[in-house]
């Protein structure tokens, strides 16, 4: 198991490029089992993620192949509609392959899934769709299995907005007989993204990125080429880190016009954040400013960067509040930001953060993917050395960020446990 140690207090100076988006690419290789060809997706990310659901697929009978950031999914011939909870359970994206397997091959039998323990998260908005649709559900010894003749177009309301339930939904839709429309859909680009593959599929879908879209299903769908796009989740985690070390960077590949929320915040505390060519510029304040956030689904200040703000906040001249509504245990990160000295105090979904001089490194542990991001961001800022263990969190939604910090000069390095 690695650690990842950082010696604290370099600047951050020069480019880096934005690695594929994550929460982009699981839905569209789940996607892929809609399809007969071979798909070739680009600009995939090199994750731990991207490595399960390759082989949850594999395990489908589903042939796979990835390279240099390049991967060729054929799902011609689909030999098995099982996913066992050995694969799983690391990953609650796993869930997606469970409706295009009913819609395309009328039954399927997948493990609940697994994943970060920030809430429960749970997929009975999922399963509601799917039987509005006309599936036979039952749980049985913690397997979902869903049976369908064909699925049926059907008007399906989320109670709550869900990004994995609207593309879970979408993706079963496109093979339906008739007309789905799915109210409060997720609006994120993620969603938008998975609907442009699907409609390069041949799927008829209107209104992703709107909070009403509207599937009309068709017989089948074939494969496609695309390209992912950006992780603005990473994007964000790189600016974050600029304005800890008052760095002066470029970030190349930017979803910028994705990040709306984000980077209103991140400028309201000094920074200064504008395109330049064709990448974006950003420079770190010498006072950073303390700023209160509200994690909303998009287009609003997502619940993905709260943890690396509120690093940030440690570090600023006042006093901030962070509000979580998203998910019911994603501060479980501050116990670790405390021991690096940070000033936060918890009443229930809020965090009041008063701003210190500095923060001291120390040894601390991850707790679930953006709480890594959020003590590796802490640790280039503190005083001293930090070690932070259990980063396979960080793999699982960061390519080689250690990496990408040291080629802007971050003093940080991998080192494996037994060393």
């Amino acid at each position: 198991m690695d650690r990842i140690v950082i010696r604290g207090g370099e600047r951050l100076i020069g480019e880096v490029k934005v690695s594929g988006s994550k929460n982009a690419s699981l839905p569209i290789f789940a996607a892929s089992l809609l399809t007969e060809g071979e798909n070739l997706f680009h600009n995939v990310p090199k994750l731990r993620d991207i490595l399960t659901i390759a082989r949850v697929l594999k395990n489908l009978g589903v042939k796979v192949q990835g390279e240099n950031g390049a991967y060729r999914i054929d799902a011609t011939e689909v030999s098995n509609n099982e996913a066992p909870y050995d694969l799983v359970k690391t990953m609650r994206a796993s869930i997606l392959v469970l409706g295009p397997l009913v819609a395309r091959m009328r039954k399927a039998r997948v493990s609940l899934p697994g994943g970060c323990a920030i809430g429960a998260r749970p997929i009975n908005l999922h399963l509601m769709g799917l039987e509005a649709m006309g599936a036979k559900i039952d749980l049985r010894s913690g397997y979902v299995e869903a049976k369908a003749d064909r699925l049926k177009g059907a008007d399906i309301s989320f109670d709550t907005t869900t990004v994995t339930g609207t593309e879970h939904l979408m993706m079963a839709a496109t093979l339906a007989k008739g007309k789905t429309v799915l109210q409060n859909a997720a609006m994120e680009p993620e969603v938008v993204d998975l609907a442009s593959v699907l409609k390069k599929m041949g799927a008829k879908i209107e209104g992703a990125g709107t909070s009403l879209i509207e599937i009309e299903g068709v017989e089948s769908l074939h494969a496609a080429e695309h390209t992912i796009i950006p992780d603005r989740i990473e994007a964000g985690t790189l600016m974050v880190a600029a304005g800890l070390t008052r760095g002066n960077i470029k970030l190349q590949r930017c979803p910028f016009h994705n990040m709306e929320a984000v980077i209103h915040k991140l400028r309201e505390t000094g920074m200064e954040i504008d395109p330049e060519g064709e990448g974006v510029r950003v420079i770190g304040s010498r006072r950073i400013r303390s700023v209160d956030v509200k994690t909303q689904p998009y287009p609003g200040f997502p619940t993905d960067m709260q943890a690396q703000f509120m690093t940030l906040m440690s570090l600023s001249r006042g006093l901030s509040i962070i509000t979580e509504t998203i998910f019911e245990n994603r501060f479980i990160h501050v116990n670790e930001l405390q021991r690096m000295g940070a000033d936060i105090r918890i009443q229930g979904n809020t965090a009041i953060i008063q701003g210190v001089e500095s923060l001291s490194g120390a040894q601390v542990m991850a707790t679930d993917l953006r709480a890594s991001a959020s003590l590796v961001v802490a640790g280039l800022a503190a005083e001293g050395v930090t070690e932070i263990s259990r980063v396979y969190h960080l793999d699982r939604g960061y390519e080689e960020l250690d990496k990408k910090l040291a080629g802007l000069g971050a003093n940080i390095k991998r080192v494996k446990e037994e060393d």
